[in-house]
């Protein structure tokens, strides 16, 4: 019995301390509190807790991080967020950064200073600066995506020569491909003769600021592997250069030897292979100058546009105007008007003399600059009449060539008597003049025009064609329209585009209806209309010129509307402006 008793007690231990065990290996419940039956864990030797592994991190229990813990994860993050700068620094934006902002990048101490950095470096580039897209850093990035589905090859296509141009750049203005390369005759430019080329690809730019027109780019792919690389000689793509075959015509006719063409350092003077080989040189300086920027007389006004230095203590007025040159070229006429009495005048060789500088800078969405204008205006005028001509204003006219996209211009004007300096900054979107589509040029306001003599027919200021435009009109600064004397005419230029031919007469059909209204009241105070049947030389372009005496008209804003409904493709365009009268 006793023996009996003495092994329940045995088992009844035994399954306590079973359900003990079990309880502490037990998880913690779902809410993560421990349960209050269960023991402290032990534990281990190495410091973790029981059943815990030593090299792993995670606590269940969720307790406070130590000193030492807090150090590690803190330099971990720090080593991520270094290595992302690193990437934006060295591959983001390595080809448009100026060593200057990257020196400055690299001093910065801390992540809030380079994230200031980061966003100052896309304002300063910004085309656009009063709206919310940055269409710089857009284009930026789609040019290295692009680069990168293109030109990749075993390496990314940001990476190589054709992305770098292309990302820089932009798309050239036209690319002939030899992506086989093979049997290739060689211009007389290269000697002549026939031979065998690695695969080359030709990109050709219209104009480069900084560089100079007509600028092609020779890239070659002698592994013919797809990485084609930036070539200095048109003599890298030969690939019979090392062979026995692939002789130029000039080498054959014993003007040259092959051995100049593969080294143009020991070509023999006065040969046609160092003639040839010079040229090579020259390419190479322009090579040089594909990476420099463009020199500018004007220094400090460059500076002022570089750096977006906001100065507004020269007050003036810009206009832009928007005239079709050919499918993809447009005509922009820049118009600056400054007040003669924000002019500081100086007596000079007994009449007094105003100067002013004025720097412009035209560039693409994505900083590259399209065009470059700097000037000086003198305005002389007795000193009896001065005081009589602060009323009057002086104007500065500069014609640029663009094609249709948006773009970014910059002038500063520097009264150079009073050093004094103004800027003006905005965005422009100069128009595609599709073929199919009824369309019109700006429509000018001015004191008169002026037909101008053959030789000089789109040559000078002011000059649209065979017509100059005497002293066209700018709103004013503070939004004010343009504005006419009451004893003045007011002339009109205007051209429209792709007016259709009908089919039976082969001429264009197209009635033009211009309509002047007081917006004081609503009232039409003029209305005339002319048609395509009663002008002569009429094709798809025609050219509307008028004149209006305005003594008739009350002080006040007027709108003009210029309405041309084309009878043959049924389109109609109604460009208006307004204008005022004192």
């Amino acid at each position: 019995m006793k023996l009996r008793l003495w092994c329940c007690s045995l088992l009844f231990v035994l399954a306590v301390s079973a359900v003990c065990a079990v309880a502490q290996d037990a998880p913690a419940p779902a809410d993560n509190k421990p349960s209050q039956a269960a023991p402290p864990a032990a534990s281990s030797a190495s410091g973790a807790p029981q059943g815990q592994a030593p090299g792993n991190s995670t606590d269940p229990l969720k307790r406070p991080l130590t000193e030492q813990q807090k150090k590690a994860s803190s330099k971990a993050l720090k080593q991520e967020l270094s290595s992302t700068y690193k990437k934006w620094l060295n591959e983001d934006v390595i080809y448009i950064i100026t060593p200057e902002e990257k020196s400055a990048f690299k001093q910065l101490s801390n992540d809030e200073e380079r994230d200031q950095f980061i966003e100052q470096f896309w304002l300063r580039r910004d085309p656009t600066p009063d709206t919310p897209e940055n269409e710089y850093k857009e284009e930026h990035y789609r040019r290295i995506a692009y680069a990168n589905e293109h030109f990749a090859a075993g390496k990314p296509g940001w990476k190589t020569d054709r992305g770098r141009i292309y990302i820089v750049w932009g798309p050239p203005d036209q690319i002939v491909a030899h992506d086989a390369g093979g049997t290739y005759d060689r211009p007389q430019e290269e000697g002549g003769g026939t031979t065998s080329t690695y695969p080359f690809e030709d990109w050709r730019y219209r104009y480069l600021e900084g560089v100079g027109q007509e600028v092609n780019l020779e890239f070659v792919d002698p592994c013919m592997c797809g990485d084609f690389h930036l070539a200095t000689s048109p003599n890298e793509k030969d690939a019979l250069l090392n062979t026995p075959g692939g002789a130029t015509q000039y080498e054959q006719m014993g003007l040259s030897s092959k051995t100049d063409r593969m080294d143009p350092f020991a070509a023999n003077p006065g040969t046609m292979q160092a003639m040839q080989n010079s040229k090579e040189f020259d390419k190479m300086a322009m090579l040089a100058k594909v990476q420099a920027p463009p020199a500018v007389k004007f220094k400090d006004l460059e500076e002022v546009v570089s750096h977006k230095i906001n100065v507004s203590l020269m007050p003036f007025e810009v206009r832009t105007d928007y005239v079709k040159i050919t499918g993809d070229t447009v005509l922009v006429p820049v118009t600056l008007q400054v007040k003669n009495k924000d002019i500081t005048f100086v007596s000079k060789d007994g009449i007094q003399r105003g100067t002013v500088n004025i720097f412009g800078r035209v560039t693409g969405i994505t900083g590259r600059v399209a065009q470059t204008f700097e000037d000086t205006v003198q305005v002389d005028v007795p000193q009896e009449l001065l005081e009589k001509t602060m009323d009057h204003s002086s104007l500065y006219w500069k014609a640029v060539p663009l094609r249709p996209g948006r773009y970014r211009i910059d002038i500063v004007v520097k009264d150079v008597n009073g050093d004094r300096m103004g800027t003006w900054t905005r965005g422009i979107l100069v128009p595609e003049y599709s073929d199919d589509k009824l369309s019109a040029s700006s429509l000018i306001l001015a004191d008169e025009m002026q037909k101008v003599p053959t030789k000089s027919v789109g040559a000078g200021a002011f000059v649209i064609g065979e017509t100059k435009l005497t002293y066209p009109h700018l709103d004013g600064a503070d939004g004010k329209p343009e504005s006419f004397k009451h004893d003045q005419r007011m002339s009109l230029w205007m051209q429209v585009y792709n007016l259709q031919q009908d089919e039976k007469t082969k001429k264009p059909s197209a009635k033009i209806d211009y309509e002047i209204v007081n917006l004081a009241n609503n009232q039409a105070v003029l209305h005339s209309s002319e048609s395509t049947d009663s002008m002569s030389n009429v094709g798809e372009q025609i050219t509307l010129e008028k004149s209006v005496a305005l003594n008739s008209f009350q002080p006040g804003v007027y709108k003009l509307t210029v309405k041309v409904d084309d009878n043959v493709s049924k389109q109609q365009i109604a460009p208006t402006v307004r204008f005022a009268v004192e």
